[in-house]
């Protein structure tokens, strides 16, 4: 199969529009059944010398995972980068974290010591990727979790499919089909071998995942 990637309808929605709302309420529940936030706490346990450093999610949509981060590691300063407006935070996590409103190309690159991105990669080809690889180069280990491209996960998509919005259901195939097979996360985005140690795995659940180290 191979990758491609077109406009997801919820990108092109105002945030308040009913169709928005109910689609991001039937993602937040596809995050759990994939158990990509559960991974990515997971993931930043094994590395607490990076955490301490400061963590970076690219983006942070409604910022559910970036309080949890700034919740479990209250030591750790969290940079979340997104279109969307800051949401309302905790006050006890929302002090800890900054939220950067943008457009990610256009804004100076964000350094820590770890980045995060959970189903935000996808959206980009090309020059895009590379660039992003490029902005890799400020951290010292990167915890990535995407769509596989494969055709599991498009069955998945078909039977959630009665359960969701004509967003959501539009959506999660687009994001499948705009996924990474096997190697192409660290290739598509020029991540040196060299300077990289890159692990990746992929699940049953439908998620590609990669934890690329420094050094």
């Amino acid at each position: 199969m191979r990758r491609v990637v077109v406009p997801e309808l919820l990108d092109h929605l105002p945030p308040d529009d009913p169709a928005a709302v109910r689609s991001r309420a039937d993602l937040r529940r596809v995050n759990f059944l994939m158990g990509n936030e559960r991974w990515v706490m997971r993931s930043l346990r094994r590395f607490p010398d990076a955490v301490k450093r400061g963590v970076c999610e690219w983006g942070a949509g409604e910022g559910t995972l970036a309080a949890r981060i700034a919740r479990a590691f209250p030591e750790t300063t969290v940079t979340a980068c997104d279109l969307a407006p800051r949401p309302e935070f905790p006050t006890e996590v929302g002090s800890r974290i900054d939220w950067r409103q943008g457009d990610l190309f256009s804004s100076p690159a964000p350094q820590g010591g770890v980045l995060v991105a959970n189903l935000f990669l996808h959206h980009f080809e090309g020059a895009g990727l590379v660039e992003l690889g490029r902005r890799c180069l400020s951290f010292d280990v990167l915890v990535f979790s995407e769509p596989d491209l494969a055709r599991l996960p498009l069955l998945h998509a078909r039977l959630m499919s009665p359960f969701v919005n004509h967003v959501t259901r539009h959506d999660m195939r687009v994001s499948i089909l705009a996924g990474f097979g096997k190697g192409e996360i660290g290739r598509l985005m020029g991540l040196d071998p060299a300077r990289w140690h890159i692990r990746e795995t992929s699940t049953w659940r439908g998620a590609r995942r990669v934890i690329a180290s420094s050094g």
